[in-house]
């Protein structure tokens, strides 16, 4: 669609006209108040045929005035057409298929680090854990919207609603404890989760949270939170990770410690989940991918979002381009010429 940004501009086409009927208009009264003063003294019998036998033909160079004016007014026409900024509008739409709004909470504090799960034969920290757990349920979720919360001794959002699955399962793959602090503000995660998703439409609103139920720090409680989230009408999966035996160890100072306070608070973590009418799973259950996606699958979905948007490409370069080209012909011509001589300095 084409389209002039300015088209305002168009007022100062007739401004040349203006300038030359003002410009006469002062000349003509110029040599009216001349002849009022002047007195005749000599008529000639024959005063035309006078000017006639004076008078030299040259059709030529009448026909190059007559060229030099029409490109004079081309050339304003172009210059007026480039300031107008004529543009052309290029529809691009915009679809957002259905789909759910699903942001994943992580804990990243120190805990994390424990070394509480076994790998074919091999010890393995709650963070990797994690990673193996989530990477999978966001490689399944195809066309939904997530995000990414982070928490340790504070939460941050890592990455906002997005459908590009790929960037937030590499923010995902390279995360590491304690790099939101060692403590865990298990209750501002949920906070920052219900702000974030209590502006998108209803129904389809849902917060995954991975974590061992230990809260140290923030201005929330967890069940405060949770509270908060379900008058958000926010429902909250949760994924508890850790063990309940104790000793547990964990990796520290560069050696491997053992401690008796790192046990996971299942207990906190249900009434989370009960509270928003989630649902509790432990990351070690084989079936805890499969359960969430069937019970996020029976919510509703957001429906198809529509936007169509116009991209405007700029076109003043071409009728400016020609506007140099005119004003280069102009110059070659000998009118052109001749102005251009009768503006050079004189020299001495």
């Amino acid at each position: 669609m084409f389209e002039f940004y300015w088209p305002w501009m168009s007022v100062l086409l007739p401004l040349p006209l203006l300038v030359y009927a003002y410009w006469h208009l002062k000349s003509d009264t110029k040599n009216t108040y001349q002849e009022i003063g002047q007195r005749i003294t000599l008529l000639h019998p024959h005063l035309e045929q006078l000017r006639a036998s004076f008078k030299t033909l040259n059709p030529k160079r009448d026909l190059t005035n007559l060229l030099y004016t029409v490109l004079l007014a081309l050339l304003w026409l172009l210059l007026v057409l480039s300031l107008m900024r004529p543009q052309w509008r290029t529809p691009r739409t915009e679809e957002k298929s259905p789909g759910y709004d699903l942001l994943l909470a992580i804990d990243a504090s120190h805990s994390m680090e424990a070394l509480d799960f076994t790998v074919q034969g091999n010890q393995v920290t709650r963070m990797q854990v994690v990673k193996g757990v989530m990477n999978r349920f966001i490689k399944g979720r195809k066309g939904d919207r997530i995000g990414l919360v982070i928490f340790g001794s504070q939460a941050f959002v890592l990455s906002p609603l997005t459908l590009d699955r790929n960037a937030v399962q590499q923010l995902l793959t390279g995360l590491l404890p304690n790099v939101a602090g060692q403590g865990t503000a298990l209750g501002d995660a949920i906070a920052l989760g219900t702000k974030k998703l209590r502006d998108r439409p209803e129904a389809s609103r849902v917060m995954i949270l991975v974590a061992d139920g230990d809260s140290t720090n923030g201005l929330f409680s967890p069940l405060a939170a949770a509270r908060l989230a379900a008058r958000a009408g926010i429902r909250i999966y949760v994924i508890g990770v850790g063990s309940n035996k104790t000793p547990i160890p964990i990796y520290e100072k560069g050696e491997i410690r053992y401690r008796d306070d790192l046990v996971m608070d299942e207990t906190t973590l249900k009434r989370i989940a009960s509270i928003t009418r989630g649902a509790y799973f432990r990351a070690t259950d084989a079936r805890v991918l499969a359960a969430i996606s069937r019970d996020i699958n029976e919510l509703e979905k957001t429906q198809v979002e529509t936007r169509t948007a116009f991209l405007p490409i700029p076109l003043y370069r071409w009728p400016l381009g020609l506007a140099l080209i005119v004003l280069l012909i102009l110059g070659a011509l000998p009118e052109g010429r001749k102005r251009f001589l009768t503006r050079q300095p004189s020299r001495a």
